[in-house]
């Protein structure tokens, strides 16, 4: 079986290796030392398992974890850490392997014996469990066949379409299938709703006006597009856009 490591230590990386190399049916295919790159290796060398850090700046091992699960064939994950906190109690409780940095051999062995693929609700009870994994710093979208990072800063605005969800940046638009609910409440802090089919970037707004039928409409940042304000939400985003006019 390939097996994929990933940590930002290089010499973590390189004891996992040799460990992996005393292991009889196992095979280092690549390492990675960051999230990014990590989700670029699977999809080009499709590995059996990773051994995946959790503690990574940037994008951390869940947040990958996360990503991957869209895939329509995840690798089997295996967690790696050097903390013994909180979190490790939550992938116990739900039959999630990880192992305590330093690694024995005989601990990688049976994990890996027994390594299983996460599901999503796995996923969101482990993200419940540790606070400095509850916001996603990228947004996964699925662009033919393969997966793509677009980073939430770049985010303009968020509008609901049934069962799809349009993520607009200043220069691409994306489907993805998450809830505009969810997404509300994971970017809550960075995004405000304007009508119940429709979030904008907090970032990106500078204000609003009234378009030809006499409603009024969000303007952003270096876009045309114009987004209707509904009546309910209009109090919020008038009092939200002269909050931001006085901090600037």
């Amino acid at each position: 079986m390939n097996i994929l490591i990933v940590d930002d230590e290089p010499l973590a990386r390189q004891r996992l290796a040799g460990l992996v190399q005393n292991l009889d049916g196992y095979t280092q295919c690549a390492e990675a030392s960051n999230g990014q790159e990590t989700l670029k290796l699977v999809q080009e060398l499709k590995p059996d398992i990773i051994l995946l850090d959790i503690r990574m700046p940037g994008m951390d091992g869940l947040e990958v974890a996360r990503h991957l699960n869209k895939l329509s064939k995840p690798p089997a994950i295996i967690f790696t850490t050097a903390f013994t906190d909180h979190a490790l109690q939550a992938f116990e409780t739900h039959a999630i392997d990880y192992l305590v940095k330093p690694i024995k051999q005989e601990r990688l062995q049976e994990a890996l014996q027994a390594a299983r693929r996460l599901t999503r609700p796995q996923l969101q009870q482990i993200n419940q469990s540790d606070d400095d994994s509850s916001m996603r710093s990228n947004i996964c979208v699925k662009i033919r066949g393969s997966l793509e990072l677009v980073p939430v800063d770049d985010i303009h605005y968020l509008l609901a379409d049934h069962k799809y969800v349009t993520l607009k940046t200043a220069a691409h638009e994306y489907l993805i299938e998450e809830s505009l609910k969810s997404l509300e409440d994971e970017f809550g802090e960075l995004f405000t709703r304007i009508h119940r089919n429709a979030l904008v970037a907090n970032r990106y707004i500078t204000g609003m006006e009234k378009n030809t039928d006499g409603h009024h409409v969000i303007v952003l940042q270096n876009m045309d597009d114009r987004l209707e304000i509904s009546r309910r939400h209009l109090p919020l985003v008038r009092k939200k856009i002269k909050a931001m006019a006085v901090t600037k």
